[in-house]
């Protein structure tokens, strides 16, 4: 069984310096049939304009990925962290008892162009921690690539839950497949492009939620740039 989410339908708004769009309730955007998909809480597609950004706030419980796909953005925590995530990297941060982080686009002239995804984790109170990751376009290359995983298996980013995040970048008229094990499921992001999942069309920023399907064919109808989360 696939729910399709269309980009149009999100929730979000244009606020200037952030244009944002919610595929989940999230802040003043709510929703009760879309708070979330299994262990999967947000995914918000946000453009930051050139020199502006989140300044300093708190999070806790929440396994947080941040995944750039155009410009650059700075990133600093309370835990003494500094750096900043370009695309092909993977950043993590683990909320857990608390953290406090900022978020910002360093440029003058160029907007950035981010995912910022939350998964809740298996239990509260785990240790707050943080870990950035380069994966190489070729190691995306019409193939899925581990990017966040619960074991930091293949050179993933570890998460504190028993989901999986897949990147690739599919050219066009290329196929990819993918298994889900009995009990799972699956929720696949167009981050750019249009594909074909198991015979629907997506297009940018359409997700879809999948159950009880044991496997998935994703067919790229144009180049582009997937997210597919594998979840319990």
């Amino acid at each position: 069984m696939m729910t399709i989410r269309r980009s149009d339908e999100r929730g979000g708004g244009d606020y200037g310096w952030l244009k944002t769009q919610h595929t989940f309730s999230f802040d003043q955007y709510y929703d009760p049939e879309w708070m979330n998909f299994r262990s999967l809480r947000v995914i918000n597609e946000d453009w930051v304009a050139p020199g502006a950004g989140f300044p300093m706030h708190p999070h806790r419980d929440m396994e947080i990925i941040t995944y750039v796909l155009e410009g650059a953005l700075e990133h600093e925590d309370s835990m003494g962290n500094g750096s900043t995530i370009r695309p092909g990297d993977g950043q993590r941060m683990s909320a857990g008892t608390g953290v406090r982080h900022s978020e910002a686009n360093p440029s003058k002239t160029e907007s950035v162009h981010l995912l910022q995804i939350w998964i809740m984790p298996d239990r509260p109170g785990h240790e707050p921690g943080y870990e950035q990751k380069e994966f190489p376009a070729t190691e995306k290359q019409n193939k899925l690539r581990l990017l966040a995983s619960p074991d930091g298996s293949d050179g993933s980013v570890t998460i504190h839950q028993d989901a999986k995040l897949y990147v690739s970048l599919l050219s066009s008229g290329k196929e990819l497949k993918h298994s889900l094990a009995s009990g799972r499921s699956a929720w696949l992001q167009v981050a750019k492009g249009a594909v074909e999942l198991n015979g629907q069309k997506l297009n940018q920023g359409d997700g879809a939620a999948v159950r009880n399907e044991p496997e998935l064919g994703i067919k790229a109808a144009a180049d582009s740039e997937i997210l597919l989360f594998d979840l319990a």
